[in-house]
């Protein structure tokens, strides 16, 4: 399991898409939970503008969206906008375990 020992983060939070960009402009993350409904600039428009950015740099940062949106169609939607995976409301450990763990292998495949 992905939880199996005591881990220490430390969390920025942004109260709308446009905040989050420029905290990812002036941070350095692992991880980003993306909202899909945030004010000023929601989340599948914050990821595009993000994706934009990188581009240019050749740098990927892992977004990860969470939605209440569960809705036949709505993960699709989050991942084809460049969101790495989808999580709904309300979060669910198990789910939120397989997902972590699953982004893990694809970034360090055992060889």
């Amino acid at each position: 399991m992905f939880w199996h020992k005591p881990m220490r983060h430390s969390v920025k939070l942004a109260c709308n898409g446009q905040l989050a960009l420029q905290a990812i402009e002036e941070g350095v993350f692992d991880l980003v939970f993306m909202d899909v409904q945030m004010p000023v600039l929601d989340g599948l428009k914050a990821v595009a503008a993000l994706r934009a950015r990188e581009a240019v740099t050749g740098a990927h940062l892992t977004v990860i969206a969470v939605t209440a949106h569960a809705m036949t169609g709505d993960r699709e939607r989050c991942l084809e906008a460049g969101m790495d995976g989808y999580l709904t409301k309300p979060l669910n450990s198990r789910r939120l375990d397989d997902l972590l763990n699953g982004l893990v292998r694809e970034a360090d495949p055992v060889t």
